[in-house]
């Protein structure tokens, strides 16, 4: 099936059910950082409803008051997001209650088109969330939300964030709100009962100096240093086609990735999680699936969450972009041949250099020499599989899948609906790389 197949009937603007404060809130120098600019787009698939739950017209109605309560305090993703006027750079929100998008649309796919594979091409899905943000910083909404009922009785539901104004687990938190509401499992009158969504983004600003040197002048950071291209790795990736892949990882098989990296490593006192050796593997079996010359160097990227890395830790509730890309780097040849516990090590010495002087070094980077990562050599490795999105329930259920809009090269681990431990791994691969990659991938563990 084509994207031709959904058909939008109604696109609507939401505003908060209650008065919000009118103010212009500023973003934290993480939220502003150039490699943020875009749509974090989720799309979660639910299955045809139980009888007495709510169908069609009905499901829109309640999805649209679900949300307009949300928005109450969550209502700077009611706002715009714009560059400061001050010249630095920097972003902020004008909260004025602008609102955001709900769209309501139809489509013949079923429920079965989603689950337990890959999209035919990157864009297949695209009109599942139809209004698609390219520049976060044109006055465009900052949440789109689009409720598409399949031919089968089930629906699909997408919905786009401005990454500047929220990460990853800010937004499932916002999601769960919202599906609450929906499932009136909580009123809002109830919700203020609660400690409130916190905003506070000065906390992930540069700290004042008081003639002190700059943390980045003596902590290296390699994400954002760049590589040297020697394969022609940017252009194969912008002139090849892109073929989507879709595997699942089952308990019994992360067991397997995870013995196979503790029985050939080298450090003896090392143990692995589960993200380190899976997001090792695939790093390892894209690398080899690509054929590259074994001296490019080679980086995987990957959120790690810093709530509990900052000294003080970030408040509960802090919903803004609490994170940093950690950064593995190695040449093809040793990725290649010193096998998964290499790769494994790499991942892990990342994760444990992050601490607060690690965090506050980024921050002056991103805050004053609008440091970004390059691409050359890159993978990018972002963890949905704990956010909690397999839980969002809008009295439609758990749903059936939960992934993206656009299956594109940075690499999501998901979540597999009723399979707790299990994670799938969605990539996609120049389509010349695709049947070797997905080879390695599903056998090739050594």
């Amino acid at each position: 099936m084509g994207s031709s197949h959904e058909r939008v009937k109604e696109a609507v603007v939401v505003t908060p059910s209650e008065p919000t404060p009118t103010r212009v809130l500023p973003l934290s120098a993480i939220d502003s950082q150039l490699f943020l600019r875009f749509t974090i787009e989720y799309l979660l698939i639910y299955k045809p409803s139980r009888p007495g739950l709510e169908h069609g017209p009905t499901l829109a109605r309640v999805l649209k008051s679900a949300l307009s309560k949300a928005l109450v305090p969550y209502y700077p993703l009611a706002g715009r997001v714009r560059t400061r006027p001050d010249g630095s750079g920097q972003l902020e929100v004008v909260c004025r209650a602008q609102g955001a998008v709900f769209i309501e649309a139809i489509s013949d796919r079923t429920v079965s088109d989603f689950t337990n594979r890959a999209p035919r091409y990157v864009t297949q899905w695209r009109k599942l969330l139809s209004v698609h943000v390219s520049d976060v910083l044109k006055g465009a909404p900052p949440l789109v939300v689009q409720l598409t009922l399949l031919r089968d009785g089930g629906a699909a539901l997408g919905v786009g964030f401005n990454h500047c104004l929220i990460d990853g687990i800010g937004s499932a938190e916002f999601l769960n709100l919202f599906a609450e509401f929906a499932n009136r499992r909580v009123t809002l009158a109830e919700f203020k009962s609660r400690p409130e969504p916190i905003w506070d983004r000065h906390l992930l600003d540069p700290k004042p100096r008081n003639g002190m040197p700059s943390s980045s002048s003596f902590i290296t950071l390699p994400e954002f240093n760049s590589v040297p291209d020697i394969s022609g790795f940017m252009t194969r990736f912008s002139g090849e086609r892109l073929t989507p892949t879709s595997v699942t990882f089952d308990r019994t098989s992360l067991g397997e990735l995870k013995n196979v990296a503790q029985s050939t490593r080298q450090t003896y006192s090392t143990t692995f999680t589960s993200f380190e050796v899976l997001s090792a593997h695939v790093w390892r079996s894209w690398a080899r699936a690509l054929n590259l010359p074994p001296n490019q160097t080679l980086k995987l990227l990957f959120s790690i969450n810093v709530r509990d890395r900052v000294r003080p830790n970030m408040p509960l509730g802090y919903y803004g972009n609490a994170f940093i890309l950690g950064c593995a780097q190695s040449s093809v040849k040793d990725l290649e041949e010193m096998g998964l516990w290499y790769a494994a090590g790499l991942v892990k010495a990342a994760k444990d250099r992050v601490g607060d002087e690690y965090v506050r070094a980024v921050v002056e980077s991103v805050s004053e020499a609008r440091a970004c990562p390059d691409s050359v050599g890159v993978l990018i490795v972002s963890q949905w599989s704990r956010l909690g999105l397999e839980k969002v329930d809008f009295g439609l259920g758990k749903p059936a899948h939960v992934g993206p809009i656009c299956c594109d090269r940075y690499c999501l681990l998901l979540p597999v609906p009723d399979q707790r431990e299990a994670v799938k791994v969605m990539v996609a691969v120049p389509t010349s790389a695709v049947d070797k990659y997905e080879y390695l991938i599903r056998n090739h563990y050594t």
